[in-house]
């Protein structure tokens, strides 16, 4: 399998199930990863493959529900049940990966290098029209004390601007959210028709940079903000998109473990 080329910042590194992605930057702060489609989740030795691989105790996951709710893991003794609803997972507990599931959503990976705390975050468009990122940015600094300008944050694969057409509803959905103005223009765009076309081509949501954004303006320094880059709908050899795959489409795993300072 030929890997895509990825943004400065990440790299490719190869698992018990295959290749996994991770985040250079990250890496100093806290064991972590973006998996493949070659990591299936299917079999009970998934998860065990997926918690040795970043070096954890146990693998923590809940039901997520595109909404912004973060629930936090303080102990490892007393973890969240599989179906707690909440798309963020904040954790100070060394011994425990906090993972979410995505195909197509935006999966954010948080550290802050002043204490180990990390969080996983599940941004599909209605989450992010939510602010869960900056809601697990919040939830990190009244559980740890975390700065904003401690955070670093990995944004995984995800559907790009390329593939993701939407219709108005989702500008009003955001717009309803109290989103600026200036930012849904950023967001969303409408590019250029074929020639010859007179044809309106559909608008495109960057949700992976609507997120970037959000957490620029809740404090986090851009340059500690890293981008992947990869197009789920785009690379489907490697990575599993549910727009293009739909009912056959798996998930891709974004794990990562406290390691406090």
């Amino acid at each position: 399998m030929s890997l895509p080329a990825v943004a400065e910042g990440f790299h490719w590194t190869a698992e018990a199930w295959g290749a996994a992605l991770r985040c250079l930057p990250l890496e100093h702060v806290a064991p972590h990863l973006f998996s493949t489609r070659q990591l299936g989740f299917t079999a009970p030795t998934d998860q065990d493959q997926l918690r040795d691989a970043v070096g954890a105790d146990a693998v923590v996951m809940v039901s997520q529900v595109h909404g912004n709710r973060v629930v936090v893991v303080r102990d490892e003794k007393q973890l969240p049940a599989r179906d707690t609803e909440a798309d963020a997972i904040v954790s100070c507990a060394p011994g425990v990966a906090v993972a979410v599931r995505a195909a197509d959503c935006v999966p954010l990976l948080m550290a802050d290098r002043a204490t180990g705390a990390v969080a996983a975050v599940h941004a599909g468009w209605r989450g992010t029209a939510a602010r869960i990122a900056t809601a697990a940015l919040e939830t990190l600094g009244r559980e740890s004390g975390s700065s904003p300008a401690d955070v670093l944050v990995a944004i995984g694969p995800s559907i790009g601007p390329c593939c993701y057409e939407v219709g108005s509803e989702l500008v009003d959905a955001f717009a309803a959210a109290g989103h600026e103005r200036y930012l849904i223009d950023r967001w969303f765009a409408t590019p250029p028709p074929p020639r010859g076309s007179r044809q309106r081509a559909r608008l495109r949501l960057d949700v992976g940079a609507a997120n970037r954004d959000q957490l620029v303006l809740a404090g986090v320094p851009e340059d500690q903000i890293f981008v992947s880059g990869l197009c789920t709908a785009m690379n489907l050899d490697v990575l599993t998109s549910y727009r293009a795959e739909k009912d056959h489409a798996g998930r891709l795993i974004a794990a990562i473990r406290a390691n406090p300072i």
